[in-house]
């Protein structure tokens, strides 16, 4: 799919990025947390779980599957944030990371009637994982590494090459 170049002023284009690699802080920084912390476990969130999935996430908190969502987890968390702030791939990273913020809402959802989870807060219907879930789909909409990020490096690099094999090979 060949997307149109997207002309945003200087303060929009810088706007995204800075939100790209604030987000992008935001996981790999939960990611290598929870990674160099040996008695993190997501068990007691899952355990702890309400709502419509609320079975689901109890079933995951059994002995022969935490450990996989553990890893799982991290290793979401820290590819996602490195991802966002390098801008690699970032279309796809926000929609992983999307995808798994969507999980810890259905985990816990600020719905009237719940008892509240794990929060900084109260909250009613909306909370900092939808809020972020919605950055990450604007990030995914309007995407900033061909403005700064390695995807911008490697574009360059790839014209590069494509204009030198072009001036040698005999037409």
């Amino acid at each position: 799919m060949i997307m149109e170049p997207i002309n945003y002023t200087k303060g929009q284009a810088w706007g995204l990025v800075l939100l790209r690699i604030f987000v992008g802080w935001h996981f790999l920084y939960e990611g290598i947390i929870k990674l160099y912390n040996p008695s993190w476990t997501a068990k007691g969130y899952l355990f702890s779980s309400q709502g419509p999935l609320k079975d689901l996430f109890i079933w995951l908190t059994g002995d022969t599957t935490i450990v996989a969502v553990d890893m799982l987890n991290i290793l979401v968390l820290t590819s996602v944030g490195l991802m966002l702030i390098l801008g690699l791939y970032t279309r796809i990273s926000a929609i992983v990371g999307a995808g798994l913020l969507l999980l810890y809402y259905l985990s816990h959802p600020a719905l009237p009637g719940l008892p509240q989870g794990p929060a900084e807060g109260s909250y009613w219907i909306i909370n900092k994982n939808l809020i972020e879930m919605v950055a990450l789909f604007v990030l995914h909409q309007f995407p900033t590494s061909h403005i700064f990020g390695l995807n911008l490096l490697f574009k360059k690099k790839i014209g590069e090459a494509a204009s030198s094999n072009s001036q040698t090979l005999p037409s």
